[in-house]
């Protein structure tokens, strides 16, 4: 094969799946892109009968040490990466969570702002046929959703009734309405392994860029460095068939997560003081509500409703914001006669501080693997968990509430950010506002570590509209 290309892509995930999404019209009829994926191609049948997608096998599959194993970071191998296994809760990040800094005196502002991002969330959207409400709160939008909200349950319309301007229906690309390619959502509440195809992801909707002619993409392909010469990126060094490769390059691209991008890059001596520093992801704490008289669960999917009544406002100058999930999941049944259904679930979802002694690192020991070091979360988050006893009283009075029990926190959200941060100073970050190497300036890294802070919100719509962003300013 000739080793040569246009472009190298390393991952199959939304990072590298979206950039051929806005690549390929750009690109001529003459180029070569070469995709390295470290997995296999399994269909959605396969993951569905042997189970591949289960959070406990999810983090066997791909090699990397973890020094804190109960502290799990979720790293998904195969085609579509971590489209295979996410709930495809989709909101948008609030503009303050662009100006942290600015506004709150917290932690650092983006290089970049709502405003420039938001025609890439709206693409985004559109790609993945997300479901949202129907004025498009809470955020500023410039078009409706792609697709008509999911149906509230009861608890939800208390809320909302009581909150028009903080509660709303969830924005997630799980099917209200059948497309081509996939049905209505089922709210069996089996999300990470979707047992009807229902949710979005790479293999049921992005799978037919990786058909084009002009590429090729290799699985059980390991990228192992990029390759530099004169500061500039000229290719990967790869492993196949257990035969270390080379293939050159005009533009290479990372589209791994921010445990491998980092890696990747420390194992290509590109070395910076904060690369591979500030691994973080939000924290989540789960609270059951037990009802008087109202039953719940009449919903549509597994996550009916995002409170905001706790996220934006002057308090994250001292405590973290959080958004409030509302599951509609009825595994947790009140063991009552006659009270079955007369209980809420939810959950409280914070953003974190990122801090440089949470880190990845090639590992001294182990060949060909990054090691995680994680100390914790910030005070920030603490503080902001802290408050939640003061303020579930106030906030819950729509609801007939007769007893809530807080839980734990708990131990992974499924999000990996920030350990190759985007801004526009290369001694303070890695990768510029289009996400290019502030040194090497053909090669481009993607995904959630470019991310700067952690807001509440899911990372993934928002790594997706950065992608296409990207690649618009190449």
């Amino acid at each position: 094969m000739d080793n040569t290309f246009d472009v190298i892509v390393v991952g199959t995930s939304f990072s590298g799946s979206f950039f051929l999404h806005g690549y390929l019209p750009k690109a001529n009829k003459n180029a070569r892109i070469l995709v390295l994926e470290q997995g296999q191609m399994k269909s959605q049948r396969r993951q569905q009968l042997q189970q591949h997608n289960k959070p406990r096998l999810i983090s066997s599959q791909v090699p990397f040490f973890n020094h804190t194993p109960e502290k799990p970071w979720i790293v998904v191998s195969g085609f579509g990466g971590g489209s295979r296994a996410w709930w495809a809760c989709t909101p948008r990040m609030m503009p303050n969570d662009f100006k942290l800094k600015s506004v709150y005196d917290v932690g650092v502002d983006w290089p970049l702002t709502y405003q420039e991002l938001e025609p890439y969330y709206t693409r985004s959207e559109i790609i993945m046929a997300v479901s949202g409400a129907d004025d498009g709160a809470p955020y500023p939008r410039s078009r409706p959703y792609p697709q008509p909200p999911h149906r509230f349950s009861d608890p939800d319309r208390l809320l909302t009734a009581a909150y028009p301007d903080q509660y709303f229906q969830q924005a997630t690309a799980r099917a209200r309405v059948s497309t081509a390619n996939r049905p209505l959502c089922c709210g069996t509440g089996v999300c990470n392994q979707c047992p009807i195809d229902s949710k979005f992801t790479i293999l049921n909707e992005m799978a037919h860029l990786y058909r084009d002619p002009r590429v090729t993409l290799l699985f059980e392909a390991e990228a192992l460095a990029v390759e530099t010469a004169a500061g500039q990126a000229t290719g990967v060094r790869y492993l196949k068939d257990g035969i270390e490769q080379n293939a050159k390059a005009n533009l290479v691209v990372l589209g791994a997560n921010a445990i491998f991008n980092p890696y990747l890059l420390q194992r290509s001596n590109l070395e910076h003081p904060l690369l591979g520093k500030g691994l973080n992801e939000q924290v989540g704490v789960y609270v059951n509500i037990d009802l008087d008289g109202v039953d719940n669960f009449q919903g549509s999917t597994s996550i009916t409703g995002h409170g905001y009544m706790l996220y934006d406002g002057v308090h994250r100058s001292k405590y973290a914001a959080c958004i409030i999930e509302v599951w509609n999941v009825p595994n947790r049944l009140r063991v009552e006669r006659g009270r079955w259904r007369q209980r809420c679930r939810m959950k409280f979802i914070f953003e974190d501080l990122p801090d440089k002694k949470n880190e990845v690192k090639v590992s001294t020991t182990l060949s060909h693997q990054p090691e995680v070091v994680y100390k914790g979360y910030s005070a920030y988050t603490q503080r902001g968990i802290d408050s939640l006893p003061n303020v579930l009283p106030k906030m819950l009075a729509p609801l007939p509430v007769e007893k809530l029990t807080i839980e734990g926190v708990t131990t992974t959200e499924g999000h990996i950010l920030g350990t190759t941060v985007m801004g526009d100073d290369p001694t303070t970050s890695i990768v510029d506002k289009y996400l290019i190497h502030h040194q090497v300036r053909n090669l481009m890294v993607l995904g959630s570590s470019v991310f700067p802070t952690s807001a509440p919100a899911n990372p993934t719509l928002t790594l997706s509209a950065l992608t296409l962003w990207a690649v618009d300013h190449l």
